[in-house]
Formats: structure tokens, sequence, C-alpha cells
């Protein structure tokens, strides 16, 4: 089986009896190595101390005081995020029910980027035997913001942080360096002759795709919301790429981001898009339950459409948990 997407830290993690991912020791550890905790040259005495007794004891309760207790007030919110994380994730059966957990019930404050590290590790876990390129390229989008670029028709995404590294010529981060990462001159675009690249610089995120006019791309997400959809709500779906949508009664959509969202309720209203607009919508889907008893009654026996779009400043970052919350799903209140 080839190795991929060593940073998401699927070799720290265990698994639970059901394939879940159980939360290990080794696990907790890498996030005390993030560079948001780890305490600077200036750090505080109780900050020293409290990095130091989790890096002995991962699993330790830490009670307010101690995060009081910290000099810095970046730190006590770092620490605060990190620890209640932690809780969320000790206290879930695995982490995928952690995840859903958090997506049904938010945790204040929580950063972005630990919530796209949860993705990366279960789309890892559920990805496991995934053989195909343009399936795991596509997964990306589940938890790497993207850029988007318009180049002879075709709407091409690139990872942003590659290419605001190279915009702003900083140099990537030492994850990236280490691993090879190449400079955005050297970026490909996926494609049949190249895909064979992909297992050795799937870390380096450097391989763009192109969303509108290659249907393995598309094609590609539509098995990862497949995967997706089936590994966290044991749910049986067939996810379909359409050129459009052409439905006199269209029930029920899910924007796969905030654009698609915002452009989606602008069609559910009657209002008609503008030409730009239209550019911007980069993928339409549609979705079939296979088992309708899963659905609600209003819905049943009709699609689901699902919409991906790029905002007007050509960037793109999929919110996977809106699959999560936005189906319309009979049984979504027991779920997970």
């Amino acid at each position: 089986m080839r190795e991929f997407w060593v940073s998401s830290g699927h070799h720290l993690a265990g698994r639970t009896e059901g394939g879940g991912i159980a939360v290990t020791d080794e696990l907790l550890l890498a996030y005390l190595a993030r560079p948001e905790l780890v305490p600077p040259e200036e750090a505080c005495t109780a900050e020293r101390a409290l990095h130091a007794s989790l890096s002995g004891s991962p699993r330790r309760p830490v009670d307010e005081a101690e995060v009081a207790a910290l000099a810095d007030p970046d730190a006590r919110e770092n620490w605060a995020a990190m620890l209640a994380l932690r809780e969320r994730l000790l206290a879930a059966p695995s982490l995928e029910a952690a995840y859903l957990g958090l997506v049904r019930s938010p945790l204040p404050n929580l950063p972005p980027i630990l919530l796209n590290q949860l993705v990366h590790l279960i789309l890892r876990n559920a990805l496991d035997e995934c053989q195909d390129p343009y399936v795991l390229r596509a997964a990306e989008l589940f938890f790497r913001p993207q850029r988007v670029t318009y180049l002879d028709g075709a709407a091409i995404l690139a990872d942003a942080e590659i290419v605001e590294a190279q915009e702003s010529g900083r140099a990537p981060s030492p994850l990236a360096a280490m691993l090879g990462r190449e400079p955005l001159a050297d970026l490909d675009v996926l494609d049949d002759a190249n895909a064979w690249t992909y297992w050795s610089r799937s870390d380096a995120f450097t391989m763009a795709l192109n969303m509108s006019t290659n249907p393995k791309a598309r094609g590609g997400l539509a098995r990862v919301i497949e995967v997706w959809l089936a590994h966290l709500l044991h749910l049986d779906v067939a996810v379909e790429p359409l050129a459009s949508i052409e439905d006199p009664d269209w029930r029920w959509f899910v924007g796969l981001d905030p654009e698609a969202t915002r452009l989606g309720n602008a069609v559910w209203k009657g209002e008609s898009l503008s030409d730009d607009a239209r550019a911007r919508l980069l993928a339409l889907f549609r979705l079939t339950l296979h088992d309708q008893s899963r659905a609600l009654p209003s819905v049943a026996g009709f699609p689901i459409y699902l919409l991906l779009a790029a905002t007007p400043d050509r960037r793109l970052a999929l919110k996977p948990h809106n699959l999560i919350a936005g189906l319309p799903l009979a049984d979504a209140g027991r779920l997970g």
C-alpha cells in the first residue's frame, strides 16, 4: 500500500474496533509540539512548567488556575483552546465521534487550523486504501484552503499556503522544507501523465487541480464526498458531477463553502446570478441517498444538490462540516 499524507499524524494514532481513530498519547504529544504551545525563550515559569508536565503526562488534568497563571495572554488563549479540544478528544470513543461533536456543539475560539487537522487525519483513515491521485488531491480541499486561477477557460485550484508563500517571498514552513516542497514555478496541474508523482509529493501540496475541464477532478471530489459521509455518518450515497442543474422542483441544496451557500440561496430566492458569479461556480453535484428512509419526508425521493464556488477574490475554503450539518436527514439528531 502506498504511503501518503504523513503530515496528518496517522502513524501516531491508534484504531478502534469499529475502524475509527483512537486518540493516543503520541497524538496528544504532537499537539504539544505545535509552535503555538512550545514555550518561547521569554515564556514565564508557569508556562514552561505546564508544557513540561504535559509532555511527560499528556492526559493529566489541568485546572483553570494553571492556565490563568500564564503571563502571556496569547499563551493563555492558545492553551485554553488546546485543552478544551483535548477534553473533547479524550471524552469521545473515537476521533471521528469527537469531530461530529465539534460540528454539532462547536468549541468557542477553536482555531480553524485545529479543525482542519482533525479532518486531515479522519480522511487519511477513511481513504487508507485509496489508489487514485485524483481522489486524494480533491480530498485536500477538505482541509487545505485553495487559491483559484482561471487559465484558458479552466479553473485551476492551487494550495493557498503555497501560493501565498511565493507571493510574500517568505520561506515555507519547516515541515514543508523538510519534505522538499518545490517552488511555485514547478507546481504541476494534476493529469494522467504526472499523476504517478502525487505519492512522493502528497505532503508538499504542490499539485494543482483543474476543477472545471478535467472530469476526473470533479469525479474525484464526488468520491471523497461519498467516502466522507459513509465513514462519518454510515450514509450510503451516490454523488454525480453535473454540468448544470435543470430541476423545476429543486427541494434541497448544500453549499460546500460559504460563497456557494450564498449563491445557492440567491438562486433559491429566484434571483439571477451575474456572469461573474456563474463563472465562480466551480462544481455542481447531485447527491442521491440509497436509503430514502434516512431523508426528511419532504425531501425523500428527490435529489440533493451540492455547490462549490470561489469567492470574488478567487479563494476557496470548503467546509466539510456543511455536509454533516446541512443534509436533510431524518435521523440527524442521533448520528455519530
